[in-house]
């Protein structure tokens, strides 16, 4: 059996006792829980992130820089070669084939004679345009597999010259994404009993005026 409450003095229930525990102090305004301070560098570390991937994106699907570089249509008409004019004879004729326009590639060409058209010297020029990928490391392995070359300061990035004396040479520029071979040659023509006939034409040296026309061949690609 449940017996009745202890009355105190018969006028009610005995009143709490004094406490004996101190209540916590509160909790200072403006402080944040460590959690929230956790959750917020989080965010600001995603949108950080985020943002260097959208930018990376870009630039990855933007390709290498070109330097300036740009497909032309008719490279006889970007190559005036006034140096090679005035050391060869009169320019002729020219003439291009039909242009290599990829995602990845630009390939054109364009053959000039000088003087006579049927026996005169000929300069043979390609513009390769490496829209993806990097050129530099097979233009060595080709221009250092060619023999006995010379280096020609001051032209693009790095320049090769293969000077075949009297014959004429090859010169090869490499610019960044570009590349240029400008190739002067004889030409040989053979008679009706097929005798081949050998130009009088002396070639060597031919690299100076070679240069000097190589330098406004580069400037003209840009414009």
């Amino acid at each position: 059996m449940i017996s009745e409450p202890e009355l105190d003095g018969g006028s009610g229930f005995a009143g709490p006792g004094p406490l004996t525990e101190t209540p916590p102090p509160p909790r200072p305004a403006g402080r944040r829980s460590p959690w929230l301070w956790a959750l917020g560098g989080a965010l600001a570390a995603s949108v950080v992130w985020g943002a260097g991937l959208h930018t990376y994106e870009q630039r990855k699907d933007a390709g290498p820089d070109l330097g300036g570089y740009k497909p032309v249509g008719d490279l006889c008409a970007v190559a005036d070669l006034p140096a090679l004019e005035g050391a060869l004879g009169k320019r002729s004729q020219s003439g291009g084939s039909p242009v290599l326009d990829e995602p990845a590639l630009h390939v054109t060409h364009c053959m000039v004679t000088f003087g006579p058209v049927e026996s005169g010297p000929t300069v043979g020029i390609t513009y390769t345009l490496h829209k993806v990928t990097d050129p530099g490391p097979e233009f060595d392995a080709r221009a250092l597999s060619e023999g006995s070359i010379r280096t020609i300061d001051g032209l693009g990035e790095r320049a090769f010259f293969n000077d075949h004396g009297e014959e004429g040479g090859l010169l090869r520029i490499l610019d960044g994404q570009i590349e240029v071979d400008l190739d002067v040659s004889r030409q040989y023509v053979a008679d009706a009993d097929g005798t081949v006939e050998t130009p009088d034409t002396d070639l060597s040296g031919v690299e100076v005026p070679l240069t000097q026309d190589a330098l406004a061949l580069l400037a003209a690609l840009k414009k």
